[in-house]
């Protein structure tokens, strides 16, 4: 992790001037990633609110947040007192409740998934529309510095056309450390796979269709699913997927998670070292190699990663949208909507099932 932002050769959005930030959530996701990037970036948080008020107050006293709420309703209040910025890190199916409990035009940053259904996305989106909220969904991975590059030299023309997109991750996931996942129907793409979907649609548009197979594993039946194949459809010129397997517990050595985009010009490759030897992580890598030049494969150094320093592109972005109604913010919560449509359609590609095979 980088000591100061300056350190970042690509750095997130940011705002000319940071707005305060109020907490709802005080989970893991908060402690590992919301606040630390908010200390790099130097936004100001107020206050934090949690179920568990233990758990609040030593997430304060780590990060210097100086009030902690026995209440959504003392937090709500400190919140349009301030003008902050209501910062939501509550589990999915909480997420609705907790909006409409909101004031009307708030500034809100909803932690994904965005709902565990179509239905409960589509209720969010209403909610923010009604409530007149500027809101955005915390798909943070559009904001690590290594997509940011990827982003710009795609949009520079530097590989040409693209043509194909590839994400396949083989790694060996802990999930015991998120108690919650037992439990839910939708696990594997809902709450992992998702963050890929969402960068697959930031680089190429939403598909037309897709098509897809998400599965058990004998080691792990307690889990709704732990692998995924997703193909997008984006017609006879591009190929897109996704390949996610989590269960690969047979060492480092064929360990991989990486992103790999190539152009009629020319091509990337993003090694995602977070997942590598999870929790630990590895370090990430950048390569791309360029036809024009003919010098081959070379690597993109880059200082920063997607935790922590990706958030601070997720609220950054929200701040400027706050200060220009007009600017293009990436993370809103009408284009997320978007990619849980996606999701939706590869659970029912899903359900719906093979083609057979007539031997």
């Amino acid at each position: 992790m980088i000591k100061t932002i300056e350190e970042l050769e690509f750095v997130p959005e940011m705002p000319e001037k940071p707005r305060p930030i109020v907490s709802i959530g005080a989970g893991g996701i908060v402690s590992d990633c919301h606040y630390p990037a908010y200390k790099l970036a130097g936004f100001p948080v107020l206050a934090v609110y949690d179920l568990d008020y233990e758990k609040a107050s030593q997430l304060a006293e780590a990060y210097e947040v100086p009030t902690v709420c026995r209440s959504l309703t003392e937090l709500i209040e400190i919140g349009e007192k301030e003008q902050a910025i209501f910062d939501l890190a509550v589990p999915a199916s909480e997420i609705i409740k907790v909006l409409q409990k909101l004031p009307e035009g708030a500034a809100v940053l909803i932690q994904k998934p965005m709902g565990e259904s179509i239905e409960q996305a589509k209720k969010i989106v209403e909610i923010c529309e009604e409530k007149k909220f500027v809101a955005g969904i915390n798909f943070q991975l559009r904001q690590a510095p290594y997509i940011i590059a990827a982003k710009q030299m795609v949009d520079s023309g530097q590989l040409g056309e693209i043509c194909d997109f590839e994400i396949r991750e083989t790694v060996y996931t802990p999930w015991n450390l998120w108690d919650f996942l037992f439990k839910v129907e939708r696990m594997e793409i809902n709450y992992h796979s998702i963050h890929f979907v969402d960068v697959v649609r930031y680089f190429l548009g939403s598909p037309s269709g897709v098509y897809c197979k998400t599965m058990k594993h004998p080691k792990a039946k307690e889990l709704a699913q732990v692998k995924s194949n997703i193909i997008f459809d984006y017609g006879e010129y591009q190929r897109a997927g996704i390949l996610s397997n989590h269960n690969h517990e047979f060492g480092l050595d064929e360990q991989e998670c990486f992103l790999k985009i190539e152009g009629t010009k020319g091509a990337i490759k993003i090694t995602m070292g977070v997942y590598l030897d999870y929790p630990t992580g590895l370090p990430d890598k950048f390569v791309y190699n360029l036809l024009e030049d003919g010098l081959g494969w070379r690597e993109l150094e880059l200082s920063g990663s997607w935790f922590p320093e990706s958030f601070i592109g997720t609220m950054g972005g929200l701040m400027k949208k706050l200060d220009d109604p007009a600017y293009n913010y990436v993370n809103d919560v009408k284009d997320a909507y978007e990619t849980m449509c996606v999701v939706e359609a590869c659970y029912q590609s899903n359900e719906s099932g093979v083609t057979p095979v007539a031997y």
